[in-house]
C-alpha cells in the first residue's frame, strides 16, 4: 500500500499487449465510481484484499494511487458526486446540487436525473424517465464526442440511473440501468434517440441474472476469522433486512426477495456489482467499444450496491467488509477481461468514489465520542415557531431539505419585512439548535466571497436558483438518519476522502508532469480529476471546469 504522497511504481509486462494507436492514447478510457467508498478501506482491509491481488493491489502496485483526494465542496451526495467527478466542476457551476431538491416554481421535489419529457426504453415503469437534462457542463465524455467530432463512443452504466446517466454526460450514446422491483431488466431513456434497447441488452436481460442470484444465498466468501478488520456479525449498529429479527449471515435471498422488493434485493448485496462487471463486458462486446483506431471510446461504470450494503449496514459491518472483498475479485476479473480483449496498453481506467459516509452515531456514543442524531423535522419546528414568535402567525417556511432551509418568499414580502434580515435571524437560531455547528444565508453566499473554510464547501455547493434562504451545517459524527447503519453528505474527512488511482495505459500517454508532482506531493480536489483526464488524451476539459491541476 502507497504511504501518504507517495506514489507507487510497479514494472508492466508488455509481452502480452496490444497495438498501441500511433499517438500513444489509449483506446478505451474507463471511468470507475465506487458509491459510498471511503479511502480508509484500503488501508483497513489492505491485507485481506490480497488474498486475491489482481484488484485494488494490482490497480496500486502497477498504477499511480494518490492517498489525499478530497471534495471540496458540501453536499456529498451521489448526484453531485457523480456530477463533480465527471465534469470537474462542483454544485455551483453544474447545477446537481442534491440528489432531489426543492423547486421552487413547481413547489415540489426535483430528482436530479428525472425527466418527464422522455420515457423509458425497455421498461413501461416510472423508473424509465431519467435524463441527464438538469446537468448544466459538459463532461469528459462530451468532451472526447465532441473532439473526435462524434466518433468517439460514450456509454454510462449502472445499477443506480444517476450513476449512469451524470457521468456519461448529455451527449452520450447511451446510459443504462438497473430497474429492479418486479423488472429484473436493464433499460435506458428515449434522450438518448432508441426506441427499443440494443439486441446485445435484451441478450442480457433474457438471461435473467437477478433471478439466478436470488435463488442463492449471501454469506462471507472467507472463513470468519478473516473478518476481524469489523464488528460481530450481529451488532446494534446495523439494520437487518425486512423479515429478519437479526441482520447475521448467511441471507437467503430466495426467502427474503418478496419482503424486499423482489430485484431491489440484490441492489443491496454484493452480486450486484458482480452483475454491473458482467453488464460492462456485455458492452464492450456489444457496443465494439476500443475498437476504432484512431478513436479514444468511454465507458462509465459506477459500482452501487457498495452504498446500499453501506447504509444498511455502516461501515464497520462485515457485510460492508465482505461487500468490498468481493468488490476485489470482480475488479480483479474486470482488469483479466480488458486485459484479454482490449490490451493492456490499450485501455485506461480512474477510479474513485462519490463520496465516504460517517461512522454509526450509536457506535461512536457507547464509545463515549462526540455524535448525534439529527431530525431536521424538530429543526424546522422549532424555526417556525421563532418566527410566528417575533413576527406573528403564518407559513413561514416552505420547505427544510438536505439542510437548506425554504422561507416563504411571498408572505415576507406581504409583511413587508426584509429578505435578507430574515435569513440572517434565522441562520443565528439554526446554529442554537443542538447538533448544528454553522448556518450560512442566501445572500451571504450569492454575494460575498468565502474565507472560513467550511463556508467556502457550502458556497461551491451552492446555487442561487436551486438552493435555499438558509443551509446549515451540522457538527462532526452528526447525522440525519436511522439508529441503525448510516448515510454521509458532510465536509468532514469521513465523507470527503476517497481514493483515486490511475491504471492501465499511462506510462503510454503524455501524462502532463505536473499531475506527477500533484499527485506524488500535494492533496487533491475532486475537480482535479477530470482536467488531469483531459490532458491525458489530449481533448478540452469540460465547460464547467474551473480547477487547474497546476493552479489552485
Amino acid at each position: 500500500m502507497a504511504q501518504e504522497g507517495v506514489m507507487e511504481y510497479a514494472y508492466i509486462d508488455t509481452s502480452v499487449t496490444q497495438v498501441i494507436q500511433e499517438d500513444g492514447l489509449p483506446r478505451l478510457l474507463i471511468g470507475i465510481t465506487v458509491d459510498q467508498m471511503r479511502y480508509d478501506y484500503l488501508q483497513r482491509f489492505e491485507q485481506d484484499f490480497e488474498l486475491d491481488a489482481g484488484g485494488f493491489p494490482r490497480l496500486i502496485f502497477e498504477g499511480l494511487s494518490n492517498s489525499n483526494t478530497h471534495y471540496n465542496y458540501i453536499p456529498t451526495y451521489t448526484g453531485p458526486g457523480h456530477a463533480s467527478i465527471f465534469t470537474g466542476a462542483t454544485p455551483v457551476t453544474h447545477g446537481i446540487i442534491a440528489n432531489d431538491w426543492y423547486d421552487k416554481k413547481r413547489n415540489a421535489l426535483q430528482y436530479c436525473a428525472k425527466d418527464t419529457n422522455v420515457v423509458g426504453v425497455g421498461t413501461l415503469s416510472e423508473a424509465g424517465k431519467m435524463s441527464p437534462i438538469h446537468l448544466l457542463s459538459t463532461t469528459i465524455g462530451d468532451e472526447l464526442k465532441l473532439m473526435s467530432n462524434g466518433k468517439s463512443k460514450v456509454i454510462g452504466i449502472s445499477l443506480k440511473d444517476r450513476g449512469a446517466i451524470l457521468p456519461a454526460g448529455r451527449s452520450a450514446d447511451a446510459a443504462y440501468w438497473y430497474i429492479g422491483g418486479k423488472e429484473d431488466i436493464w433499460a435506458t431513456s428515449s434522450w438518448y434517440g432508441m426506441k427499443e434497447l440494443p439486441k446485445w441488452v435484451q441478450d442480457f436481460n433474457v438471461k435473467g441474472y437477478g433471478a439466478q442470484v436470488l435463488k442463492s444465498d449471501w454469506n462471507l466468501m472467507y472463513p470468519d476469522s478473516f473478518y476481524n478488520e469489523s464488528l460481530s456479525d450481529n451488532n446494534p449498529y446495523e439494520a437487518p433486512f425486512k423479515g429478519l429479527i437479526k441482520p447475521v449471515f448467511p441471507y437467503k435471498l430466495s426467502e427474503l426477495a418478496n419482503l424486499n422488493n423482489q430485484y431491489d434485493l440484490m441492489k443491496a448485496t454484493p452480486f450486484g456489482n458482480t452483475m454491473t462487471v458482467e453488464f460492462a463486458k456485455a458492452a464492450i462486446e456489444g457496443e465494439r467499444l476500443g475498437q476504432q483506431n484512431g478513436v479514444v471510446d468511454m465507458l462509465c461504470v459506477s459500482f452501487s450496491a457498495t452504498d446500499y450494503v453501506g447504509h444498511q449496514f455502516g461501515p464497520h459491518s462485515r457485510e460492508t467488509q465482505d461487500t468490498y472483498l468481493r468488490l476485489n475479485r470482480d475488479i480483479s476479473n474486470f482488469i483479466d477481461y480488458l486485459d484479454t480483449t482490449i490490451g493492456r496498453d490499450s485501455y485506461l481506467i480512474f477510479l474513485t468514489a462519490d463520496h465516504g459516509a460517517a461512522n454509526n452515531p450509536a457506535m461512536m456514543m457507547d464509545r463515549k465520542l462526540a455524535a448525534g442524531n439529527f431530525v431536521s423535522d424538530k429543526l424546522e419546528t422549532f424555526l417556525e415557531n421563532k418566527l410566528i414568535e417575533k413576527y406573528g402567525a403564518g407559513d413561514w417556511i416552505i420547505n427544510e431539505s438536505n439542510q437548506n432551509v425554504f422561507l416563504n418568499r411571498e408572505w415576507v414580502e406581504q409583511k413587508k419585512l426584509s429578505l435578507k434580515s430574515i435569513q440572517q435571524e434565522v441562520a443565528i437560531w439554526a446554529c442554537s439548535f443542538e447538533g448544528v455547528q454553522s448556518a450560512y444565508t442566501h445572500a451571504e453566499l450569492s454575494y460575498s466571497i468565502a474565507r472560513e473554510d467550511f463556508a467556502e464547501r457550502v458556497q461551491r455547493g451552492f446555487d442561487q436558483h436551486r438552493s435555499g434562504d438558509v443551509i446549515y451545517v451540522l457538527k462532526p459524527g452528526w447525522i440525519e438518519y436511522g439508529k441503525q447503519g448510516t448515510t454521509h453528505g458532510s465536509g468532514y474527512d469521513y465523507d470527503t476522502h476517497v481514493p483515486f488511482i490511475l491504471f492501465g495505459n499511462i506510462w503510454n500517454c503524455n501524462l502532463p508532469e505536473i499531475a506527477f508532482n500533484r499527485i506524488a506531493n500535494e492533496s487533491l480536489s475532486i475537480t482535479d480529476i477530470a482536467p488531469i483526464i483531459s490532458d491525458l488524451l489530449n481533448i478540452n476539459r469540460p465547460s464547467g471546469c474551473l480547477n487547474s491541476p497546476d493552479k489552485k
